[in-house]
């Protein structure tokens, strides 16, 4: 029996020690990658996510602080600073599709729609499978929360460049919400914009998890842990893959002035304890956080009611 208790004792071991090591809090860094545009439809704002060794870490979007101050949402397309002729704004590769809505799971909680559009910038097809149904070659994944109302969009994910949007459960008066700035996690790279290559996704709808494997071997699984008015909260876990350097995320928004952006100011905390310290989007050049939002703090005209978004909780794990 003596070694029996000695394994068992080792396991108990390796398992509070593996705990431990994920529970440790860690500070990401920002990099803002701004450039500066007088197109609303441009996302011109990239703000780098990067940690040595970060495997965890929660995303939520939160309704902008201003939010019970404004009765109507702005949400038209603003092109009147723009120039899409292929000169200073070049147009992104045409790749060709049959279109096609599917709905792929419609549940007590949860209806998910895949969308393939006409066309795309992006010529992968991506194979998914929801609860273990196979399809593929969607380029947007739709998660809509069933309310009493209706059912209500609060996640969007594109497989073929794995950009995620989501927002909270909006506001009785705002209708269906609005999306504002997106991002993308994983082993990201640069392909005319930041994108990760996806070579296949799961999703299960008993608790609703994405699980993402990426084309170098990397995985993540992306928890759905709340759909409300107050936030839509993700918990990320990964498992990082070849080549995959320190960056985890890229936040990306358009940012044209303080009351014309889908961002324009960061707010963070170094530490879980630290006072939280906030600049405009413009004064930010490299910060290390413990959380941070990226956000605004006075009425845009341009989506008005689109959430912040915020990351925290990143923790380091094993390589």
């Amino acid at each position: 029996m003596q070694p029996f208790r000695l394994r068992a004792a080792a396991l108990l071991w390796a398992l509070l020690s593996s705990a431990t090591a994920w529970a440790a809090p860690a500070q990401a860094t920002i990099d803002n990658e701004t450039h500066a545009t007088a197109c609303a439809e441009e996302d011109n704002v990239s703000l780098n996510l990067s940690g040595k060794a970060i495997r965890r870490f929660r995303v939520e979007a939160l309704p902008p602080a201003y939010l019970d101050t404004i009765e109507q949402d702005r949400t038209a397309p603003d092109f009147s600073g723009c120039n899409f002729d292929g000169g200073t704004h070049p147009t992104d590769p045409r790749y060709g599709f049959k279109e096609r809505r599917a709905v792929l799971h419609d549940g007590p909680r949860w209806q998910i729609v895949g969308i393939t559009l006409p066309s795309f910038w992006r010529p992968e097809r991506v194979p998914i499978r929801v609860d273990g149904r196979p399809d593929r070659g969607f380029h947007m994944i739709q998660v809509f929360a069933k309310t009493a109302a209706k059912p209500l969009e609060a996640l969007v994910m594109y497989p073929a460049d794995g950009y995620w949007r989501i927002k909270p459960l909006p506001a009785p008066r705002f209708g269906d919400g609005v999306y504002g700035s997106s991002f993308v996690m994983g082993p990201v790279e640069q392909a005319g914009r930041p994108m990760a290559r996806i070579a296949s996704i799961a999703i299960e709808t008993k608790p609703l998890v994405f699980k993402l494997r990426f084309a170098n071997g990397g995985e993540a699984k992306v928890e759905v842990r709340e759909i409300s008015e107050a936030r839509t909260t993700l918990d990320v876990a990964m498992k990082p893959g070849r080549g995959h350097g320190p960056r985890f995320a890229v936040l990306r928004s358009m940012y044209v002035a303080p009351d014309n952006a889908d961002m324009s100011e960061v707010a963070w905390r170094a530490t879980p304890d630290a006072a939280e310290a906030r600049k405009p989007l413009p004064e930010i050049r490299t910060l290390d956080a413990a959380d941070v939002r990226f956000g605004r703090s006075i009425p845009s005209r341009h989506n008005t009611s689109a959430p912040d978004i915020r990351f925290g909780g990143f923790a380091a794990g094993p390589r």
